[in-house]
This record gives structure tokens, C-alpha cells and sequence, in this order.
């Protein structure tokens, strides 16, 4: 069994790229995670420079993601509903919480 490290740093740079993508506005990305602007700017950059590519592109009509920004939200997103539900579930004290995110998740990654 692999053992994976969480770098929260890291961690942190994909909630603020989440929340960029949500809203394709940094600026209110910012706003929902209580940081300025030049903060999410810096996290989106630290992914991209792991990347090695480009997750935004400048649109007329304000931001547009790329395909590997696309596919990064896609996952960001689905793996945050993901635990959402399953904190949701834990709090209202369900029992079923822990199969059902599993369950989900393998749906979703055969579907």
C-alpha cells in the first residue's frame, strides 16, 4: 500500500485554482477564500509551473480555461463534491457516509 504526503501548500494552490475556475475571475476567487488577488495569482502559478503548462487563457470576454485547465477543474471539482457530501453526511450522522462517496467515486471514474 503507497502512503501518500499531502503538501497543504500545494493544497491550498488547487482550492485557489478551484475557486478561479468556478467563478473564471480571480478577483472573485479571492473574495470567497478571503485572500487578495496577487494570492491567487500566485497559487494558479505554482500549479502551472508543475505543470508546465498553462491552465487560463485571456478571452475577450474575460478568462477562458485551457484543455489541461478544463480537466484539472473537472477533477477539483468532482473530488470536492466528493468530501463535501461525505462531511455533510458525517455531521448529520448517516450511516451509510462512508460507502457512498467511495461508491460515487467509483461510478463516476468507470462512467
Amino acid at each position: 500500500m503507497t502512503h501518500r504526503c499531502y503538501d497543504l501548500a500545494f493544497f491550498a494552490a488547487l482550492e485557489a485554482f478551484e475557486a478561479s475556475a468556478r467563478h473564471l475571475s480571480f478577483h472573485r476567487a479571492a473574495c470567497d477564500l478571503g485572500v487578495t488577488v496577487e494570492v491567487i495569482g500566485r497559487q494558479v502559478k505554482i500549479i502551472e509551473e508543475e505543470l508546465g503548462a498553462p491552465l487560463f487563457l485571456e478571452a475577450t470576454s474575460g478568462m477562458a480555461l485551457t484543455e489541461a485547465g478544463r480537466d484539472l477543474y473537472t477533477a477539483l471539482a468532482s473530488s470536492f463534491a466528493v468530501a463535501s457530501d461525505a462531511l455533510i453526511a458525517i455531521k448529520r450522522g448517516d450511516d451509510g457516509r462512508a460507502s457512498r462517496p467511495a461508491q460515487r467515486m467509483r461510478s463516476r471514474a468507470s462512467g
